[in-house]
């Protein structure tokens, strides 16, 4: 991680992007007005050493690069950054977690099983944090509402193990009628390989015994995302 120069510098009043200081501009404008910066200036509050709210949240942001990379960044990226120690760190966990279970709340209401775009999003919130292979099921009843998921099997950078009948047991025991299967790719290729294709015929024959429907298998890369239904690769 490239950390950007800093030249120490007295306090000074902050210079707001807008008219108005953030947490008044979002009470007058709502928070979809704020920029980035303004928002994160909100979350953190007061600044630091040298640096008043809002350039300590424009210096984070070119650190980290996005919001998004602030908020899941490791324990050990994050207090790298200057300013951020033990309580700002569990701060900003705990509204990233926030954030990633309101937004999985919000797409679990939708219909998540008819519209691809839904499902890819969701399943991009559920996989698109881990630096490792990680295989997941979403269990789904006989209107395909889902009832739960689950993450079956972790693996490495670039593989994973997974076992057919291990899905096909936790498939019975929510009462699935279909499931629909997910991994990642942490490479950010999401083009399936022979081995991801061969793996999928063999849990939806499987699951056909037990009269499970296998609906979809789903990869996700960097921000692209394969679909083995749309490309024709399900038995």
């Amino acid at each position: 991680m490239t950390i950007p120069s800093l030249t120490q510098r007295k306090q000074k009043p902050p210079t707001w992007l807008s008219n108005l200081p953030p947490r008044e501009q979002l009470i007058k404008s709502g928070p979809e007005q704020l920029t980035d910066i303004e928002l994160l200036a909100i979350i953190l509050s007061t600044g630091i050493k040298g640096m008043n709210v809002v350039d300590w949240s424009k210096y984070l942001l070119e650190y980290f690069g996005s919001l998004h990379a602030i908020l899941t960044a490791s324990e050990e990226d994050m207090v790298a950054a200057k300013g951020i120690g033990p309580a700002k760190y569990t701060q900003l966990k705990a509204i990233g977690e926030i954030a990633k279970r309101y937004m999985l709340s919000e797409l679990e209401k939708g219909d998540i099983i008819n519209s691809p775009t839904v499902t890819k999003r969701y399943l991009r919130v559920l996989l698109g944090k881990y630096d490792y292979e990680v295989f997941i099921v979403l269990f789904l009843d006989n209107q395909h509402q889902m009832i739960t998921y689950k993450k079956m099997f972790k693996g490495s950078f670039n593989s994973v193990t997974v076992y057919p009948r291990e899905i096909a047991r936790e498939a019975l025991k929510q009462n699935a009628a279909a499931i629909i299967l997910a991994h990642n790719h942490p490479s950010g290729v999401a083009t399936p390989s022979q081995a991801d294709i061969t793996l999928t015929r063999t849990i939806c024959t499987i699951c056909e015994i037990c009269d499970i429907k296998v609906l979809d298998h789903i990869i996700i890369g960097n921000g692209i995302e394969s679909s083995f239904a749309e490309l024709g690769l399900l038995p």
